[in-house]
């Protein structure tokens, strides 16, 4: 396993994040954190770690600096979100040793807006996986431009919240799966609901890295 804290370039600064590779890896996935989260996300991490153990590559990043996270309405601008996430996509796609694995985004709350964003605008992602995700926050015809195959998971007493993934699920035009996980909250706290996240996104990654392996 390779571990490395990373220092990837944005507007004249820089951001943080953990790059953590298996020993072959078969894609890498960039994890977008909710507001006022960050890449020390226990939830994240765990389910960084269940893709790990399915040879999937891993970078968790902080997408604010330390400074304009400290500006609470930073945390809920996606639109900055969005280019910090591609801007660590370029960077990912000129990294030497990872620059052509196939690349997903995982997104968790407004984060998953930022991913689907992100995606509409880059069509070589290969997968996207919204963990209780806000993608209304994307607009629809962002929604309608994304071709990445994207899974929404959604707790199943997250109400309100599924309701708004149904609207947003419905613009999506790609390939896509809707998965209700029983009994669990927005943050997944109940427990074995956090581990069923984990293991339908590592399937789901693995799945289509593996495919585009080969395509």
């Amino acid at each position: 396993m390779k571990n490395e804290i990373v220092r990837i370039p944005v507007d004249g600064e820089h951001i943080e994040g953990a790059l953590e590779l298996p020993e072959h890896p078969i894609g890498l996935v960039l994890f977008a954190h909710g507001s006022g989260s960050s890449r020390h996300s226990p939830r994240n991490n765990y389910v960084a770690g269940v893709l790990r153990d399915q040879s999937i590559g891993t970078l968790l990043m902080d997408l604010l600096t330390p400074e304009e996270d400290r500006d609470y309405s930073r945390r809920f601008d996606i639109d900055l979100l969005v280019e910090r996430l591609l801007d660590a996509t370029a960077w990912v796609k000129q990294k030497p040793g990872i620059s052509k694995l196939p690349l997903g985004y995982f997104g968790a709350s407004t984060g998953a807006a930022a991913a689907l964003r992100a995606a509409a605008r880059d069509d070589s992602i290969a997968a996207v996986v919204s963990r209780g995700g806000r993608p209304d926050l994307a607009p629809p015809d962002a929604l309608a431009k994304v071709k990445s195959p994207t899974l929404f998971l959604v707790g199943g007493q997250d109400f309100g919240v599924i309701e708004l993934n149904e609207q947003a699920y419905a613009e999506l035009t790609c390939k896509k799966q809707f998965v209700i996980v029983p009994g669990a909250t927005h943050l997944f706290e109940e427990p074995g609901t956090l581990e069923q996240v984990a293991l339908q996104a590592a399937d789901w990654f693995e799945k289509l890295f593996r495919k585009t392996a080969v395509s």
